[in-house]
């Protein structure tokens, strides 16, 4: 058997997402089993806050404890999946909340997803079953791209953005942090979605979406400013922005 050595890996969340992400887990780990290579994940466990479901399993897997035990498991691996559209800014509040380091983030890959060799993947992030990433495509930290989801040439997606099932983007794609793009929208070439905002299942997006708002239809129009948590997200990096002083180098993509 041949690869680096197995590490640990906490799923933080045990709802629908993070079931799916250890599901992905298990399938990665037979795959790997199968071409002779040393599993690169144990699944060791989910985390989560519900203090009903300690001590229980999910799916055959337990739940361990509370999120904030990734501290004293400080040798496992974690990746961060919770949020759906009600609360879609949950994420990147959890991560904040953890301040852990970058190195212990996994970024998992289902084995059917096909990646190109010139597209990036940002630490944390989760792409599932048959996801398809075709050339220069970009993708920040802690992005959840759900099945069947197509990322084609040049496209952008900012830290803690959500693609659900079957989303398909155009060419030169931008995506805003945090943004929520539902399942599948329809997202025309050289767009950009802006950051927090939420597009609606099903939605043909032909038009640059404003940060903030919600746009759904098709072709999308506007809706309704974004729910209170994602606009809090907004506004907090607004306030950040203005007070922070002119870089004189480019910052990291990934956040």
């Amino acid at each position: 058997m041949t690869g680096p050595a197995t590490d640990d890996l906490l799923v933080v969340g045990a709802g629908g997402f993070a079931r799916e992400t250890a599901q992905a887990v298990r399938d990665t780990a037979a795959d790997d089993l199968a071409h002779g290579r040393a599993p690169r994940w144990r699944l060791a466990g989910h985390l989560d806050d519900d203090p009903a479901l300690h001590g229980r399993d999910v799916d055959g897997v337990p739940v361990l404890g509370a999120c904030g035990l990734v501290h004293e498991l400080p040798a496992a691996r974690v990746v961060v999946c919770v949020g759906s559209p009600r609360d879609y800014a949950v994420r990147a509040r959890l991560v904040r909340r953890l301040a852990l380091p970058e190195a212990r983030y996994a970024t998992v890959v289902h084995p059917t997803a096909a990646v190109s060799v010139s597209s990036v993947l940002g630490a944390g992030s989760v792409l599932l079953a048959h996801c398809v990433l075709t050339a220069a495509v970009r993708v920040g930290a802690h992005v959840a791209v759900m099945p069947h989801t197509v990322l084609t040439h040049d496209d952008t997606v900012g830290d803690f953005a959500t693609l659900a099932s079957g989303v398909r983007l155009g060419g030169g794609v931008r995506l805003g942090r945090g943004a929520y793009v539902g399942a599948g929208a329809l997202v025309r070439e050289y767009t950009t979605i802006g950051a927090w905002s939420l597009t609606g299942m099903g939605s043909t997006v032909l038009a640059d979406v404003p940060p903030g708002e919600v746009w759904a239809g098709s072709p999308a129009r506007r809706l309704r400013e974004a729910d209170g948590p994602a606009l809090d997200e907004l506004r907090a990096e607004g306030k950040e922005s203005s007070g922070r002083r002119p870089r004189t180098r480019m910052g990291s993509t990934t956040g």
